[in-house]
Parts: structure tokens; sequence; C-alpha cells
């Protein structure tokens, strides 16, 4: 079976060691408080108050009128994501506190966890006579799908097998109810799917295999299977949540979508576990489906910095080319759904592409879900910031233009913690007698069952180039290591003479060497990136790009970015690495700026007059880390 390969893996330095020393020192620390409620001024979240009360019911404790479920009906989740996070952290930096800390909440899990394993404190302690009723709008499989994931990586990172037992108890119970007694339905928001799928190569039960294909297979075979279960209560959750099919991407069988619809987290978590199930099943029509909807997203439906979801109604994919800029959503946890479906795409096929974009969402938009001292965090991430219309206009209320200290909806947090704790099952992939990198950072892999080991030495996103020392015993398995050379790295240099296919390099790894070298120069220039005439909001304008990193310019460094034409045909220039916002590369571009201000004219016959100027750019996962003020990621040329 397939197994993490985060705890072989040491990150020894650079960009990522950097991330993973804040999440280990700040992330985790703040997140345990905020779920906890003990940071005071920012939203309640009674995440972990919810499960010690539903303990206390269970237990026979009779309470309080004030006390009782509080916040979304999804908060369980939040605990389960958090859990997942520290476990990983866990295994790479032993704490013997947070030890204790992680096993007094499994245990209260534990205690709040029904006699017949159900577990969710909402209907614990709200509906306890209306499980499984309202999996339309509920999120009773998406949480149980969230405390699965977190599991099996408790269970991987400890070798403790509390949460484990936990979450198969809970498993058993919902096939119990689906698969056993035969009750219709599917989860509204997916993910238990793709959890399923975890636990049955944690566990090796054929149980957990069958019931992530029986919730794939039967989605929407009855399209109306919302409607009427709506039809069939008197309550729900959210007073009038739309029953539309395709919002749940429940409109058709899994197999016969063709386009990106609907919620856009629930999409990639869908399309993720049918990936993942065509692999594990070899069901080409499946991954026929899974690939079509892949092109849909990238080619038609996907923003530059690898975001997804154009529109805050429904937080959801909305027409091809519909790509607005100030008013994206473009979810934090939409992007890492984005990551985890290339993953599973690449597992299928071997396209250095997967990479490519799974590199791109979390360079650029899963990092800039999260301030650069991981203590303020973006749900919604634009590609253009306005001072007085983002974040206050109805049409742009959404659309922040700096980072709160938590939400009320608090999803993505810790889902961008777990991310970075778990980079390297991003960064690497083992199948048959390849390893292949995926993602370039400095770290070493020890493959002791595989007879081979790999060190990574590079300081990339800021430098192109990468050297593996490989070490391989002659009895190793693993036989080829697979470089991704990315799309745009079009002057990359690679030493020796690898075999070039589908946009990974092929390393023949010598038998019994003890110090293999392999070094590949990515070649980083300046790039500027021009986009369909398709996409009307970015008609006539250019982004810019060093690398994997999308570029910004913000009003701190530029005065107003919406007066800032780029010049065409100027080139971009990179600057020199800079200890600035974390240590980063700035570009600068020639420029035009407009000599305009609010004071003059609505409109005028009289065209504006411009003077010459230097346009200086950041990357964008760094912006509005300097207070409030204007961004920009695509500028006009003149």
């Amino acid at each position: 079976m397939d197994s993490f390969l985060f705890k072989q893996t040491d990150i020894t330095g650079g960009f990522w060691k950097k991330r993973q020393k804040l999440a280990v020192e700040n992330i985790i620390p703040y997140q345990e408080k905020a779920i906890k409620d003990e940071i005071p001024g920012i939203a309640p979240s009674h995440a972990v108050a919810n499960f010690e009360m539903a303990a206390r019911k269970l237990a026979g404790e009779k309470l309080a009128e004030n006390e009782g479920f509080y916040g979304m009906v999804f908060q369980d989740s939040d605990v389960a994501k958090w859990l997942e996070a520290a476990s990983f952290s866990l295994a790479k930096f032993p704490d013997p506190e947070l030890e204790k800390r992680i096993d007094s909440l499994i245990e209260t899990i534990g205690k709040a966890q029904e006699s017949d394993g159900y577990l969710d404190t909402y209907f614990t302690l709200k509906r306890p006579a209306d499980r499984f009723k309202n999996l339309h709008d509920a999120h009773e499989l998406y949480c149980a799908g969230h405390m699965i994931e977190a599991g099996v990586a408790h269970n991987a990172a400890t070798g403790k097998t509390s949460l484990l037992d936990i979450v198969c108890h809970l498993a058993d119970c919902i096939y119990k109810h689906f698969i056993t007694d035969k009750n219709p339905g599917y989860s509204g928001h997916p993910e238990i799917e793709l959890a399923l799928m975890k636990l049955y190569r944690a566990t090796e039960n054929k149980k957990y295999l069958e019931l992530a294909e029986h919730f794939i297979n039967v989605r929407g075979v009855d399209a109306d299977f919302f409607k009427k279960e709506m039809e069939s209560r008197d309550w729900n959750v959210w007073g009038g949540e739309s029953v539309d099919p395709a919002y749940h991407q429940a409109h058709k069988p899994v197999r016969q979508q063709t386009e990106a619809v609907g919620h856009a987290v629930r999409a990639g978590y869908l399309y993720t576990s049918m990936a993942d199930l065509a692999f594990e099943k070899g069901d080409s029509s499946l991954f026929d489906a899974s690939k079509t909807l892949w092109k849909n997203i990238t080619q038609k439906r996907m923003y530059v910095t690898g975001g997804i979801g154009s529109t805050f109604h429904g937080e959801a994919f909305t027409n091809d080319f519909d790509l607005p800029n100030d008013t994206a959503y473009s979810e934090t946890c939409a992007a890492i759904s984005l990551m985890m479906f290339a993953k599973q795409m690449l597992r299928n096929e071997k396209l250095g592409e997967y990479g490519d974009v799974m590199e791109c969402s979390l360079y650029n938009t899963v990092l800039a879900g999260m301030q650069l001292d991981g203590k303020r965090f973006f749900y919604v991430n634009p590609l253009e910031a306005i001072t007085g219309i983002s974040g206050i206009s109805p049409t742009h209320k959404h659309a922040l233009p700096e980072r709160p200290g938590w939400y009320g909806c608090a999803c993505c947090p810790p889902n961008v913690a777990r991310t970075i704790t778990d980079i390297a099952d991003y960064a690497w992939l083992k199948q048959d007698d390849t390893l292949y990198s995926v993602l370039f950072m400095e770290n070493e892999i020890n493959l002791d069952d595989n007879g081979i080991k790999v060190s990574v030495k590079t300081e990339y996103p800021y430098d192109g180039k990468i050297t593996y020392s490989v070490s391989r015993t002659a009895a190793s398995s693993i036989k080829k290591l697979a470089v991704r050379i990315p799309s745009w790295a079009r002057k990359a240099e690679l030493s020796g003479t690898p075999e070039m296919k589908n946009g990974f390099a092929y390393y023949e790894i010598p038998a019994n060497c003890t110090d293999f070298v392999i070094t590949i120069d990515l070649k980083l220039v300046p790039r500027k990136l021009y986009c369909n005439n398709a996409v009307s909001s970015n008609t006539g304008k250019t982004a810019l790009a060093y690398g994997p990193l999308i570029y910004c310019a913000e009003e701190v460094d530029n005065g107003k970015v919406l007066n800032l034409f780029a010049k065409r045909g100027a080139a971009p220039e990179l600057m020199e690495l800079s200890n600035e916002l974390s240590g980063i590369r700035r570009l600068k571009i020639e420029g035009l700026k407009v000599k305009n201000s609010a004071e003059d004219p609505l409109y005028s016959e009289s065209p504006a007059e411009t003077e010459t100027c230097e346009i200086s750019l950041i990357p964008y996962y760094t912006w509005a880390n300097r207070g409030l003020n204007q961004m920009r990621v695509w500028l006009p040329e003149m």
C-alpha cells in the first residue's frame, strides 16, 4: 500500500525550512489557542468546547441552558485539520508537551463519540434524532472526512492508534448506514471520499475502499436527491441554501461531468477522490472524466496564481474565461484542493503539467492565504485590491485587503497549516522503480526499505539551481530519479543525458553508488505573461513572473497602482535577494504613471498626462504584509 513520505523526508534548509519552522513555532500554537478560544479580540471558535460539551452530555451530565453547540455546522473540521497539522509537526519536531495536549484532545474526541461510532458534535448536542437526515448542507460526512484524515495522519506520524481507532469506528458507522442498511445518499460537501481512500491505504480494510467507491458512483445518479431530502424534513441549517445539484457536483453521474461547476472546494475534493479511485481500481472511464475536468479548470477556469473559484456567490466556478481580478474569490482551501487533485492526477499519468499547476497554486494562492508571521489569514485571494472599495463595497465585501486574525468560518487557516507541515508528500512521488521529484526544496529523503537516499540542495524559488546527490544500494528497487522540468524553464541546463519525457527528466541511477550527482539549472529569468483575450479582465494587460512566483505591484512601493502602466516592449529586471518580507527578490519594469487624482473630474475630454516611472513588484504571496494599500497583479500596457 502507498505510504506517507514525510517521515522519511527532512526539510534541511532554504525556503521551506523557514516555513516549517514558522509552522512549529507560530502557526500551530496560534491555531491551537484559536480553536480553544484563548486569543482575545478574534472571532470565537468554540470548536474544542463543542467536543468537551458533547463528551459531558454523553457521560450523562445535564448541560446548562447557556451551553450547547456554537459556530458553523462544520466546526468539528477545524479541530481535525489542526490535529493533522500538529501530528505532521510532531513527527519531525518532537515536543512532549504538544504531544500531551494532542493526546488529551484525542481523549476528549473519543468521549464525544457515540457508542455506535457516530461522531459529530452539532448533531450530538443539537439534533440527536436527525443524524444523516440532512446530507445536503449539514456537513456530517465532510466533518467525518477531515477527522478520518487526521486519524490517518496521527497514526502515520506517531505510530499511535488512539485517533485511528476512533475514525475506524466512525467509518464503520457510516458503512453500516449506507452499505449494510442501504440508505440512499452522498455528501453535500465532498471530502469523505478522499479520506476513505487514505483510510483504506492505512488499514488495508477493503470496506473503506468500497464505501469511497459507493459515494463516488452514486453521486448525481439521482440529481434531485438533495431536493427530495429537503422536502422530506421541516428544517435545514442555513435557512435557504440552494439545492441546485450543480452546486454540489451532483447534476450528473461523475463520469458524465465535463465542466468544473459549483462550489470550488467541493469540486476539488471530489475530483481528487475520483482521480485517486481511478488509480486504485484502474478505472479508465473515471480517469478520463477526471482529465476532462482537469483540462476545463486549468485551461479555462484557473487564475494565473493557481486559484480557482471566481465568484463569492456560492464560492464557486462560473463560466469559461470568467476570471475577474478585483472580485475574485479564489479561496485558499480551493487552491489546496487543486494541489491535491494535481497530486492524484500525477499518480495516474506522469505529466509535468500536474506538478506545474501544483507548484503555481502552492507558491501563490496557498502561501498568500497566510501572513508572513503565521498569525493572520486570507480566506479569499483577489488579484487586485482597491482601497475604499475592496472589503467595503457590497460587490467586493468578501475581497478583504488585509488578513483578519481568524474567521467564524475558519476552514482555511488549519488547511494551510497541514499543507505546510506535510509539504514533503507533495514534493516526492514514489511509484514502481522510479522516485519523482515534483517540488523543489532543500531536503533529504531516505527510503531505507528501497535502498535509496537523495539529498537536495537549492535556494529555490529565488535561484533555479538544484543539485541531487543520490546513494543507492545494489538491491534497491528504485532505479530511476525523474525530475520535473517546469514548462516555463525553456532554457534549463541538465547534467548528463537524461531521457526527456512529458515534462520529466529521467535519470538512470547506477547500482551501488554512494554519490551520484545530478545538477539541474532551470535558468530562472523574469517573464511577462499574457492572457487569452477571452478573459475580459486582462485584455491589454501583462503579469510578471519569476520561476513559479507571480508578482504584484503594491501602493506602498509605487504610489497608487491603478495609475500604473507597464511600458510595452520593456523587459522586467531581477533585483538582488533581500531580507525584506522574509526574504524576496523584487522585479522592476519600466512604466508610465498617469497624473490623476480623485479630485479630477470623473469624465473628461482631455487625455491624461503621463510620466515615466519604474514599477517595483513583489511576489504575490507577500502582499498585504505592510498595511492597507492598493495591489494589482495584471498591469495594463501602454
